[in-house]
């Protein structure tokens, strides 16, 4: 008897052991090493916030737009799924492509996996380095742009629009933060079409009573962290200003957190 209780509490140490391996934690988002080196560009001319339809030459321009939630997307996935090794020489476009595809078929909301289990990028210290030299084999292997105007999860902006949803959505906001982990965030003020973006949540730069300070990576400003923060007083959220958007109050939906989200 005494075996078999040994054996038992044993197999069960083990059992916890496995699960913490293939439960990794997310490792920190440093913006400089973990976000794309490139931007995605806005279909519309901005001036102050307020759209104008290209003409002339900038009309004519090849553009890479329409990825706000694909680039968020790809930047969790390498985050969680990723390690990158600068010593090994770097793959051709072909296999470095099949490489991409393996950590993009990930879906985002699943577990980090463990250091050694990860798709390796031989060449490259970091995902700003590989999308920086090779970003024209990035962008043809992480998927399109037109998909996600027509994801079913999209329907949440029209059928909750309230500020009860936007209360709930803060809390959630914080337990992933609080756990390590990354949040995607939908920005709209539809009816309105102000704005109309996604952008990821990485830190929590600070809070007091009144307001909760976030750091987020905003795919069409690669240069450097955005800011967007949680205002208690008036329970909803508000996103700075920019040349692409006016600032001020948003909607904020979580993307890529489960199946069909």
């Amino acid at each position: 008897m005494t075996r078999e209780i040994t054996s038992t509490i044993v197999s069960a140490l083990l059992l916890s052991v496995a699960c913490c391996e293939a439960n990794a934690l997310t490792p920190p988002l440093h913006f400089k090493d973990d976000t794309a080196g490139f931007a995605n560009m806005t279909v519309f001319e901005y001036e102050n916030g307020i759209a104008h339809v290209r003409r002339g030459e900038s009309a004519q321009q090849k553009r890479y737009t329409r990825r706000c939630f694909v680039l968020c997307r790809t930047t969790m996935q390498f985050k969680k799924f990723a390690r990158f090794d600068p010593h090994a020489p770097p793959l051709n476009d072909l296999d470095l492509a099949e490489r991409i595809r393996q950590v993009t078929r990930r879906a985002a909301w699943r577990d980090t996996l463990p250091e050694n289990q990860r798709v390796v990028f031989p060449g490259y210290a970091n995902f700003r380095e590989l999308s920086t030299k090779r970003g024209y084999v990035l962008q043809r292997n992480i998927g399109y742009g037109w998909p996600t105007y027509w994801r079913l999860s999209n329907a949440r902006t029209i059928f909750e629009p309230g500020i009860g949803y936007q209360e709930r959505t803060h809390e959630k906001l914080n337990a992933v933060l609080n756990r390590g982990d990354l949040f995607v965030g939908f920005l709209t003020t539809l009816p309105h079409l102000r704005i109309n973006h996604a952008v990821l949540f990485y830190a929590k730069e600070g809070n007091s009573a009144e307001i909760d300070r976030y750091l987020v990576y905003d795919p069409n400003h690669p240069e450097g962290p955005r800011h967007l923060w949680w205002s208690q007083r008036e329970r909803s959220f508000e996103y700075e200003k920019d040349w692409d958007f006016v600032g001020g109050h948003v909607r904020v939906y979580q993307l890529y957190g489960m199946p069909l989200q």
